[in-house]
């Protein structure tokens, strides 16, 4: 299990949780559980309904969408981030390249989080306004 500081830093490296103040950060680590899953095991099931999120603090997983590959991520990526915000099916699937250590936020959890210190929020909601904006830029020039 990683140490607290080394989870930290985890947090920190994920552009999601970029912005966030380092008692921010704590606040999102103490929402959340550290956990183990072995190589080829799914993590996330496109078309199913999630509730949480998980940031890849070792090893290398694959996101396919309708059984084809999108793209392959390794430590700081997080993927199921759209379960902390809404209810709808997930969009893509999610499996362990290999063993993998990570950091799973439940969307209960997280809300509690954002209640609490709604400048989080805030900061979010930039960083997803900055995803979609490099989306469209790509799309449609």
């Amino acid at each position: 299990m990683a140490s607290k500081a080394a989870q930290l830093e985890h947090l920190r490296s994920v552009p999601m949780f970029a912005g966030c103040s380092k008692r921010e950060l704590q606040a999102i680590l103490k929402a959340g559980d550290e956990i183990t899953m072995t190589e080829g095991t799914l993590i996330v099931d496109q078309g199913q309904m999630g509730r949480e999120a998980f940031v890849v603090l070792s090893g290398a997983v694959t996101v396919r969408r309708n059984g084809r590959k999108v793209v392959a991520l390794g430590p700081g990526a997080v993927v199921g981030e759209l379960s902390l915000l809404d209810h709808g099916p997930r969009t893509a699937s999610v499996i362990c390249d290999t063993d993998c250590t990570l950091f799973v936020l439940d969307q209960r959890h997280f809300q509690r989080v954002i209640e609490q210190n709604p400048q989080i929020a805030l900061k979010l909601l930039g960083t997803l306004a900055g995803h979609i904006r490099e989306l469209d830029r790509r799309s449609f020039g």
